[in-house]
């Protein structure tokens, strides 16, 4: 991934250094475990670990210069590392193993890593979500529908709605993080053929990772549950980006991202302030979908494995997991520093001279015993004409004539377009939101 979209935590996780470091533990592990058992000298096993190499961006070019030889990445590793520690303890790294043993292994922790990090973004986003959105509880918007104006809302309640999708993506995530976090040493067609289980069992162990059964490598579909979720925890934030984008548009103009001194807009055009975040991350969440399909081809390998899936990942997940933790981040600070206009909300409301409340003028009339479809025509006529002639709503049903021999009057209309009965039961949102935020904090905490 290129750094313009990176975190610097995310690409600790993905760095050369890193992978080195993981796949040498786990070589040390179970050299371990083989001593253990008594298959490895336990002096000769103490001395790998005590001899074991500092793994430095020079360690990780003495790898890349041995693959130039040996055509293969592991085996490369295995060279230099036992070079390293030298004869004959060095001898014993990567006894029993095969190379997915060891990448498998030390795949499946750095995307343990990695969830770790995206559950830790996701609960700093949610949090944001839940103090924005019990701010303006009572900010009163228009709601819309294909875009056009529908029935009052608030913008706390629409942003309690993001975090409450959010939430959900928590709950996925827990699950991805059991469903990555295994290990296989099964060797070469995972039957323990050169290895014993317990090698397996004690490199699981120390790594807070479960053994599973296994071909020559750990199932892909697993792979794939993990790009899902990345690539649905992209979901909501483009739900949130793209809502942003809209109400920033000139012509809406409720809300805007936080701008700068010294920032500018466009190099044409003094006067821009563009919601350059959110298109940014409208766009991310795009790749994070692309990247997932990609991950879904990787499921099916020939018999025992290939390798087709091996470059697709090495590029799809480091990316995918960067990507998802990077949106999250970009898009907490974007709400931590929204403007938000409550006036201009209100005049946006109004300005349709309170067509919002056609329905509850509807609904009066058929209880007072006209038919829904005559009820329909008469609000649907006086709600054109007030569109028409930009006039108040409220007046033509006033004056019309049908309105008036249905027997609805002005308390009738008066209680029609009250704003605080429209907004009535929107403390029901909040009333979930509470219950949900007091779950995310219990499991932050745990």
């Amino acid at each position: 991934m290129i750094d313009r979209y990176s975190t610097d935590e995310m690409s600790e996780v993905w760095s050369d250094v890193r992978r080195f470091e993981r796949w040498l533990e786990v070589e040390l592990l179970a050299t371990e475990a083989q001593a253990g058992i008594g298959v490895v000298p336990a002096a000769d096993a103490a001395r790998c670990r005590a001899s074991a190499p500092r793994v430095d961006e020079r360690f990780v070019v003495d790898v890349v210069d041995r693959e130039a030889i040996t055509n293969h990445d592991v085996a490369a590793f295995v060279d230099v590392v036992q070079q390293r520690i030298g004869a004959p303890a060095g001898s014993w790294i990567h006894y029993g193993l095969t190379s997915s043993d060891v990448v498998d292994t030390a795949l499946a922790w750095a995307m343990s890593d990695t969830v770790n990090l995206v559950v830790d973004a996701a609960r700093e986003l949610f949090e944001t979500l839940v103090e924005l959105a019990l701010r303006h509880r009572d900010t009163v918007m228009v709601g819309r529908t294909h875009g056009i104006h529908a029935e009052p809302i608030t913008f706390g309640a629409k942003v309690a709605l993001w975090a409450l999708q959010l939430a959900r993506d928590l709950d996925r995530l827990a699950t991805a993080r059991r469903t990555v976090g295994v290990c296989k040493l099964s060797g070469a067609v995972g039957t323990y053929s050169n290895i014993d289980p317990r090698v397996e069992a004690h490199v699981g162990a120390a790594l807070g990772l479960t053994p599973v059964p296994a071909t020559q490598v750990l199932a892909r579909d697993r792979h794939a549950e993990l790009l899902w979720v990345l690539a649905s925890v992209g979901a909501p934030v483009e739900v949130m980006a793209v809502e942003l984008r809209h109400l920033q548009r000139t012509e809406v103009a409720e809300v805007r991202e936080g701008f700068v001194p010294g920032q500018k807009g466009s190099s044409a055009m003094p006067h821009k302030r563009n919601p350059i975040s959110a298109e940014t991350m409208t766009g991310l969440a795009r790749v994070l979908r692309s990247n997932l399909m990609a991950g879904m081809q990787d499921v099916a390998l020939w018999h025992e494995r290939d390798i087709s899936h091996s470059s697709v990942e090495r590029i799809v997940v480091p990316d995918s997991s960067q990507l998802a933790h990077y949106v999250l981040v970009r898009m907490t600070r974007l709400l931590s520093h929204l403007e938000v206009d409550a006036e201009r909300m209100r005049q946006n409301l109004e300005s349709s001279h309170g067509l919002v409340f056609s329905q509850p003028v509807l609904l009066a009339l058929v209880a007072a015993g006209m038919t829904r479809d005559d009820a329909y025509r008469v609000v649907q006529r006086a709600a054109a004409q007030s569109w028409d002639r930009a006039q108040s709503f409220r007046a033509l049903l006033d004056e019309d004539a049908d309105v008036r021999e249905a027997g609805i009057d002005g308390d009738v209309l008066n209680a029609a377009f009250d704003l605080q009965r429209s907004l009535g039961r929107v403390d029901l949102v909040f009333e979930e939101l509470e219950r949900i935020a007091s779950g995310v904090a219990v499991s932050r905490n745990g």
